[in-house]
Order: structure tokens, then C-alpha cells, then sequence
């Protein structure tokens, strides 16, 4: 009996045999997915939107709003979150059985704290995109100067042979 170590191609590979003679002859990429759709049972949506705690049923321990200031408010949790640390090492020390109490504080202020980076994760992609465009065009700059500088040096390297051979 014979065994291939890898399976057949799928069928629709012959849907790209003229693609080389005629590259318009490939059929076109399906339409981007927009809304829901089912993934390996799960239910998803092509709309990005962070959930607020209070959908989460969580508490919001920082103000609500468009205005807030990022950089103060994760301080204050991380404060927040040092010091409720602490009193939970205090807590386990002398009364042990009220850790619990403790232990969903310090949740809470580490579900707000991620809340509040993850907020802050669409402009970190745009930075982080604008950097990458920047990287590329001072390469392609630096590129041209080479090419440029090459050119140059050909250049001359032609009128020296020239002055050489008239003399």
C-alpha cells in the first residue's frame, strides 16, 4: 500500500493554473467578514470595542469619562494595589481567615488596572504604526542616497577613464 507524505492540494488549486499567462484569470478574495461570525464555536464580532467594567460587572475604581487622565489614574491604582498588598501580608499575619475580603480588593484594582491599558492599546497601535512608517521611509531615504552616491561614483570613475584614454 502505498502513502503520500503529504495530503493532495485541495480542489480549488485549478482555479489558478492560468494565473501566470493571465493573473487576472484567479478568481477574486472573498469580501472582508463584517459583524458576527462563528470561529471554532465561539461567537465573535468584527466590531472592536472595549468593554466597560460596568458590562463586565465590574466596579469602576477611576472617573468615568473621555477625560482621563491615564497616567495619574494607573498611579493611583498601582498605590492602590502596593498598599492592599501589604495589608493583605498584614492580614495573613494576624488574621488569617478575613484574606479573602483582601484578596477581591486587590482583583478589583488589578481588573481596573488592566482596563485602563487596555484602553490605552488602539494609540499604542498607532504609535507603534507611525513608528514602523517612519523607520521605513528614512530607509528608503538612506536607500536613495546610496543609489544616488553610487551613481556618482560611476560617474566620475567614466570621466577619469575618459580623461585617461584621451591623454
Amino acid at each position: 500500500m502505498a502513502t503520500a507524505t503529504y495530503p493532495p492540494p485541495p480542489p480549488y488549486y485549478r482555479l489558478y493554473k492560468d494565473y501566470l499567462q493571465n493573473p487576472k484569470s484567479a478568481p477574486e478574495p472573498p469580501p472582508p467578514i463584517e459583524g458576527t461570525y462563528v470561529c471554532f464555536g465561539g461567537s465573535y464580532t468584527t466590531d472592536d470595542v472595549l468593554p466597560s467594567l460596568e458590562e463586565q460587572g465590574v466596579r469602576q475604581l477611576y472617573p468615568k469619562g473621555p477625560n482621563v487622565d491615564f497616567k495619574k489614574e494607573l498611579r493611583s491604582l498601582n498605590r492602590e494595589l502596593q498598599l492592599h498588598i501589604l495589608e493583605l501580608a498584614d492580614v495573613l499575619v494576624e488574621r488569617p481567615s478575613q484574606y479573602a475580603r483582601r484578596v477581591e480588593e486587590i482583583s478589583l484594582i488589578f481588573k481596573n488596572l488592566h482596563h485602563l491599558l487596555n484602553s490605552l492599546r488602539p494609540h499604542q497601535a498607532r504609535a507603534t504604526l507611525i513608528h514602523i512608517l517612519e523607520l521605513q521611509i528614512q530607509r528608503r531615504k538612506q536607500a536613495l542616497e546610496d543609489i544616488k552616491r553610487r551613481e556618482e561614483a560611476q560617474r566620475l570613475l567614466k570621466e577619469s577613464l575618459g580623461t585617461l584614454d584621451g591623454q
